[in-house]
């Protein structure tokens, strides 16, 4: 077998370098890296209320109140009484958060075509395809919890 780093090892300082380049972004749009998370998870469809949206990015829900606050005061989402569970409260994207994130993600994506140029067209695409794959795992696959099935 070659030898070659931990993945964790190669991607932590790609991922920090991305994040250092979404940063300017986000701030030119009012956004915080978590509020574009959060933009995203709604748009996308996946949640309804503020437990499952916690879950679904990985964030403590009890924390994610003040970015929730922020996104409803600048008109990016909603927040509803779930008519079933008062206690609870439905999320929605607005059609302004909506177009914010769209605006956002170009911008973003903008940079990473760039930086993803450096590339030949096959290593690109297969990339990718990699990367989307093993992003699309569960979470207890790639730490090897005992009893999830692995491929």
């Amino acid at each position: 077998m070659t030898s070659r780093r931990d993945l964790a090892a190669m991607l932590q300082p790609l991922l920090q370098s991305l994040i250092a380049a979404e940063l300017p972004v986000l701030a030119k749009h009012g956004l915080s890296m978590w509020g574009y998370i959060v933009l995203g998870a709604l748009d996308d469809g996946a949640v309804r209320t503020q437990a499952a949206l916690a879950e679904t990015i990985g964030a403590d829900k009890t924390r994610i109140i003040t970015t929730l606050d922020k996104l409803q005061a600048d008109g990016l989402i909603t927040r509803e009484p779930d008519p079933r569970d008062r206690r609870a409260r439905i999320l929605a994207i607005t059609d302004e958060g909506r177009a914010t994130r769209r605006v956002v993600g170009a911008e973003i994506q903008a940079n990473e075509e760039r930086l993803l140029a450096r590339l030949p067209e096959a290593d690109r695409q297969g990339f990718l395809r990699a990367l989307q794959t093993l992003s699309l795992l569960p979470r207890a696959q790639i730490i090897g919890e005992p009893g999830v099935d692995s491929p």
